[in-house]
């Protein structure tokens, strides 16, 4: 039974991709960190950096990913509207399955200075409904305009930098909420996932995840079909995001 749960989990783009995830989260405190250092730059909403991989097969390339979720209401999906996309970029990536087959899992991430967001696309056999088992106990069945879905949690990687320089102190950063969306209404294989975390460690707003997902996912090449709401958590939809910022990132730094 571990074995076929690790098979399992070695299957999603997800697992698979995690630690990337966590990485970054703390990568953005620290970009936050060289902006208040060296002062603002006054620059644009940033765009999305080139991958110069090629998508294998007929899968979604990282590029279009990152142009969905890239958009220019991003910002208000996640309640900060008076914030911009500070970084964007798009990788290929792959993973194999357990006879060895290479399956193509494309990413996008956009970081601002609350949030950071990601998506992945996985184009495999395994259905979201079967995964629910495998992502903890904080896993939630849920929809998304019609589609099955999983709301779990996970938590991001705290990065110290020393001011003189050495080495890096890691631990155990905010929690990252990731919302599990199958491709098509009948759960038929494949399915895209959402990533949110704060810079700040926070626990992230599950009606800003719930509103990218509803939004970005559509316009995503491969999403099948629409119908429904999403599967909001308890208390309803949202309401139209609003607001400023109530926190900045933080930067782990140790003089």
């Amino acid at each position: 039974m571990a074995d076929e749960s690790a098979s399992e989990e070695n299957h999603r783009p997800g697992v698979q991709a995690l630690a990337a995830v966590l990485v970054f989260a703390g990568l953005a405190g620290v970009l936050w960190a060289q902006q208040e250092l060296h002062g603002s730059t006054n620059r644009g909403p940033a765009t999305c950096s080139e991958d110069r991989h090629k998508p294998g097969g007929t899968a979604v390339s990282a590029a279009r990913l990152c142009t969905a979720l890239n958009r220019s209401d991003l910002p208000t999906l996640l309640g900060t509207p008076r914030e911009q996309a500070e970084n964007a970029y798009g990788s290929e990536s792959s993973f194999k399955d357990a006879d060895g087959t290479e399956t193509p899992s494309p990413e996008a991430e956009v970081s601002m200075t609350t949030y950071s967001v990601k998506l992945w696309a996985s184009d495999d056999d395994l259905r979201v409904g079967e995964m629910a088992g495998f992502l903890g106990t904080s896993a939630e069945s849920r929809t998304v305009l019609g589609h099955p879905a999983v709301l779990y949690s996970d938590h991001t990687i705290s990065l110290g930098f020393h001011l003189g320089g050495g080495k890096v102190d890691t631990g155990t950063g905010g929690i990252a909420r990731h919302l599990l969306v199958a491709r098509d209404a009948k759960d038929g294989g494949g399915a895209f996932e959402v990533a949110l975390w704060r810079q700040d460690d926070v626990t992230p707003d599950d009606a800003a995840l719930f509103r990218v997902a509803e939004r970005v996912l559509p316009t995503v090449p491969g999403w099948t079909g629409s119908g429904g709401r999403a599967g909001y958590p308890p208390g309803g939809a949202p309401s139209s995001a609003g607001g400023r910022p109530t926190a900045r990132a933080s930067a782990a730094g140790t003089a």
